[in-house]
This record gives C-alpha cells, structure tokens and sequence, in this order.
C-alpha cells in the first residue's frame, strides 16, 4: 500500500509500506479520509518527542472495514484504545486510561496511508447519507465536545445564560464552538487572528468570528466560559485576563508548554481551570451521532486534498496559506 510518512523534521515522503495485518479484536480498516491535525503539524515540525521519525502519522480518520463478517461497513475511527480495565476505564474516562494509545504514535503507524488496523470496540458505523470526509471530522470535534460537557458541568448553569469565548479558529476551536452551540450556549464569540480563515468562519453559523482586539469580543474578566484551542503563553494570558471570576477556563490547545497562566488572579477570583485532553470513548459516539443528526452544523468548512499531495498541505497550513480549518487527505485507491 501507499502511505505519507514522516521521514525527518519537515519530510513527508509519500512511499509504499507493509499491508498492516489484523491482530486479535482489531480489523482492517481502507482509509476513506484522513484529516491533518495540529498534533501532526507539531510532528512534522520536529516539537513532539513521542512521534520520531519514521511515522505515518493521521489519526482523524474514517473508512471502510475490508474482510470478515463486516466487509463494506463504513465507518468512523476513534484513534484512542483504552485497557478497558483500569479505574478510569471503569468510570468511563477512557482518555484517562494509563496503558492509553493512538494510532499515529509508536508503536501504531496511523492513518495517512490506504490502510490502518483498529480495534473492532473503537469503530462507529457511519450511515450512508453522511460523506467520509464529515465523517472524519468526529475525533477533532470530540476534543470540544468533551471540554463543553466538562465545562457546563463546572460552572453549573444553562449555558444559554452564559457569555462565552473560544480563542482559535482551527478545527479544535471551531469544534468547540459548534458544541457550545449544540449544548445549548447562544452568546459565542470566537478569535482568530489569520484573516483569511476568519473570512472561512464568518460563513459558519452558530459564532461569531472576530479579530483579535475587534470592537465586539467581551470585555476583559466578563466571560463565562474560556476555551483556548490553541496553548501557547500568550493565549492563556488572554485566557486568564477574558475570564471572569467565579468563570472556567478550559485548556485544550498543545502548543506550548508553559507560560501564560495569571495564577494570582485565577486564585483570588476563583477562576476554575481544567485541562481536557481528547474525549471519552462516549464522547466520542455522542459527536459522530451530533454530526450524523446534523446537530453540529453543515460541516462544509474543510478541504481534501490527495494523501499524495501531503507535504504541500502541511507547508501551506505552516505558512498561513490555507483558509479551511481543516485538510482532509485522500488517498489514491487502485482499483
């Protein structure tokens, strides 16, 4: 088969690879499409020690089970296998789990390629009206809908009532508008600073899509609920600074490691902090059935390109050049 792997720091090299072969309770899965996250941007960039190069790298993914009593299922792919045994499996925080692995992470190639293998457990079947590519969309909009879920439990009240605010406009944070808006918050305003993206989201409904410092983003410490999709310093200063007292930062964004956190206004005006990583294996089916009932919106906002064209993506993601917030890759089938 084909794959796109990373090879080195800024190197995809698109090139065959081994037929992934089933282990036990895992299928074979052709990969439909596969969408670039900011994880694999940071990869290829050389910032993630955990994915050395080489990698195939993808773990947004949907496809078709090839084989076995479920030949021709289409489905879509949760990335995050879990022991399904430890304290946090049983109290269904399965991103929680310690033995916890993605695909896209050794020792599991990912899903830039035409084939990767899943757990049978981590599939959901994808119905006939609704494309691979929106299909594809449920891992990264699974990361917003866990950290709503979390935050409306947090802050305690209708999320109607509320004022709130998502700093990036990448699929995270575009995910994580939608959720507020399909859980019930009406007054979202969402940051981002690359002018040609934000002319993608003004067409999207549900938020409103502003500049930095523009005339109509919440005043400084009046927001309910923070979300920073992003996570560098300067978003969590802007973050710690949006928030209100008594408010809820949550942090999904990987950028960077450290910096940015006013925690001397966070404690004396009891701002709650909680850090999200990825979703619950619930989470998960909860978003890919909000996109299958078309609750988070017409999902029209990404664009595909082949998996061959790969390395081009990913260098006009890096430069700025790409308005969707979100790249799909496509593999190249031979029939």
């Amino acid at each position: 088969m084909k794959a796109l792997v990373y090879t080195d720091v800024e190197t995809l090299t698109y090139r065959d690879a081994d037929m992934p072969k089933p282990a036990k309770g895992q299928v074979l899965v052709k990969i439909m499409a596969s969408g670039i996250c900011g994880s694999d941007m940071h990869a290829f960039l050389g910032h993630d020690e955990r994915r050395p190069a080489p990698l195939t790298l993808g773990h947004e993914a949907a496809g078709i089970i090839v084989g076995g009593d479920e030949d021709g299922r289409r489905v879509t792919i949760n990335p995050l296998v879990s022991c399904g045994k430890c304290p946090a499996c049983k109290e269904g925080r399965t991103n929680l789990c310690p033995e916890r692995m993605i695909i896209s992470m050794p020792p599991r190639e990912g899903a830039f390629a035409e084939y990767v293998c899943i757990s049978r457990k981590n599939l959901v079947t994808i119905p006939d009206d609704v494309s691979f590519e929106k299909a594809a969309l449920a891992e990264p909009l699974a990361c917003g809908w866990h950290g709503v879920r979390l935050a409306q439990h947090a802050i305690g009240k209708p999320l109607a009532e509320l004022n709130c605010l998502v700093i990036g406009g990448g699929a995270i944070g575009v995910g994580a508008a939608l959720s507020l808006f399909a859980f019930g918050a009406r007054n979202i305003a969402l940051i981002e600073p690359n002018d040609l993206r934000r002319e993608t989201l003004l067409n999207i409904q549900g938020f409103a899509a502003l500049a930095p410092h523009d005339a109509e983003i919440p005043a400084l410490g009046t927001v309910d609920i923070v979300i920073d999709a992003v996570g560098y310093a300067a978003t969590r200063a802007d973050a710690t600074a949006y928030a209100r007292p008594g408010g809820v930062i949550v942090h999904i964004g990987l950028g960077e490691a450290t910096g940015g956190l006013d925690i001397r206004r966070m404690t004396l005006q009891e701002i709650t902090f909680i850090g999200t990583y990825t979703y619950t294996a619930r989470d998960f089916i909860d978003t890919a059935t909000a996109i299958f009932q078309g609750k988070l919106g017409s999902l029209d906002w990404t664009q595909s390109r082949t998996l061959s064209d790969g390395q081009a993506a990913f260098e006009d993601i890096r430069a700025g050049r790409v308005a969707a917030p979100k790249i799909i890759l496509i593999p190249e089938h031979e029939e």
